[in-house]
């Protein structure tokens, strides 16, 4: 017989945590970006708020920085592991680099059939403009307490032991990556180098272990949780003067850099910056 007092009983609640767009860089001058900083009171509302039974990730990220995302995924391993918590990710159009670093946080990845996971590697770029200089009588002047102080300037030649060292920095980072992902999928990655900076979509990725399969937030949810489960989206709220409709000058500035820093992100995996 059912309880007359059905309707009150307390339906299953999963936190959906979204982490969308450009890691650590692009948020100078107040733009918007992914920083532990910043995520770290949704975080913690997504595992704390009401007991859910999951946190979901809804993920779209082309990467950023190496240090934000290892903080990220920390701290959302530790509230899981702490509370008992599952995670799971869901990946929109791209889980790259850094992207794919907050991934690895959860217990299980999985995609659409257009997603694109991967990239591990650490990347590097600049411009160099010396002959330019040289060509309109442009002097450059720079004084430094510490010979490497101004490694890699790109107003000067590129001189091979910044480069050496550069790479050197970079080997680390992507060292650390690499046990990241070791670490959290382990057995599930298949026999070959998956930490050449490679991009797999969809199924692709499924097949070399890099996800899990694949499915979308909702009907996954609720196959693995319940008909009736309930989702609270957990995302960040926009600066004050956005919600009002008039961006102030920081603000307004912040997403012009962080804009140009984000859609080169984006282009390395032909896509274009929500």
């Amino acid at each position: 017989m059912k309880s007359p007092f059905a309707f009150l009983r307390r339906r299953p609640r999963v936190s959906v945590l979204r982490l969308e767009g450009a890691i650590g860089a692009a948020g100078r001058l107040g733009g918007p970006s992914l920083t532990d900083a910043r995520l770290a009171p949704l975080v913690e509302a997504a595992f704390r708020k009401g007991k859910p039974k999951a946190v979901a990730l809804s993920i779209n990220s082309p990467g950023g920085s190496a240090a934000q995302s290892s903080l990220i995924a920390a701290r959302i391993r530790r509230l899981a592991d702490e509370l008992g918590i599952p995670v799971h990710a869901f990946v929109e159009d791209v889980a790259a680099s850094g992207g794919y670093w907050l991934a690895t946080a959860a217990d299980r990845i999985h995609v659409d059939p257009n997603s694109i996971v991967g990239s591990i590697g650490v990347i590097y770029a600049g411009f160099g403009f010396p002959e330019l200089l040289a060509r309109h009588g442009i002097e450059r002047r720079v004084h430094t307490a510490g010979t490497d102080k101004s490694m890699l300037d790109p107003f000067r030649p590129e001189r091979p032991e910044d480069v050496d060292r550069l790479m050197a920095l970079q080997r680390q980072i992507h060292a650390n990556f690499i046990g990241q992902v070791k670490a959290r999928r382990g057995a599930l990655l298949a026999e070959r180098d998956l930490f050449t900076g490679e991009i797999w979509v969809g199924q692709g990725g499924i097949d070399v272990g890099l996800a899990d399969e694949v499915g979308h937030l909702v009907p996954t949810m609720r196959a693995l949780y319940g008909d009736d489960l309930r989702f609270s989206v957990i995302a960040p709220r926009p600066p004050l003067f956005r919600r009002l409709g008039m961006p102030g000058v920081a603000d307004a500035l912040g997403e012009a850099v962080g804009a140009a820093e984000a859609a080169s992100l984006w282009a390395r995996f032909g896509l274009a910056a929500p």
